[in-house]
């Protein structure tokens, strides 16, 4: 399997939580696609919680801990929350196709919210730091 794309969400999203999903397919694009699938299926609080844990549970499985960044973490999911709002997507790979900028200008869009640079900052990895520029909706 070469693409996140090959699976359902429900397969997707289960393998990823039992922590069975190629580390190789779990790109930019399928965090976005993890939470989309979670604020679809439980709205946005509970969304919030689960890809934490998830993730969390994801990056101890790998051997990747130092990867796991908690404020881009729910920044991320605040954004793909922030177009499903505006969205007349039904499913991700639509949704994706709608607002690109999301894939292709995702540094960008967290800078409109952060003077900070939330990718690199200690403290970023560890607790959720609330945008300083503009709030999330």
């Amino acid at each position: 399997m070469q693409n996140h794309f090959e699976l359902s969400d429900a397969e997707f999203a289960g393998q990823f939580a039992g922590c069975r999903l190629d580390p190789a397919l779990f790109n930019h694009e399928a965090h976005l696609r993890l939470a989309w699938i979670l604020i679809d299926a439980h709205g946005i609080e509970i969304a919030i919680e689960k890809i934490q844990e998830q993730l969390q549970g994801f990056v101890d499985h790998v051997g990747a801990r130092d990867k796991y960044n908690k404020t881009l973490t729910i920044a991320a999911t605040k954004a793909v929350y922030h177009f499903m709002l505006k969205s007349r997507s039904d499913n991700f790979r639509d949704f994706i196709e709608e607002f690109p900028q999301l894939k292709s200008n995702f540094r960008g869009l967290m800078e409109a919210h952060y003077a900070i640079d939330i990718f690199t900052l200690p403290q970023a990895r560890v607790e959720f730091l609330e945008p300083d520029l503009i709030p999330f909706d």
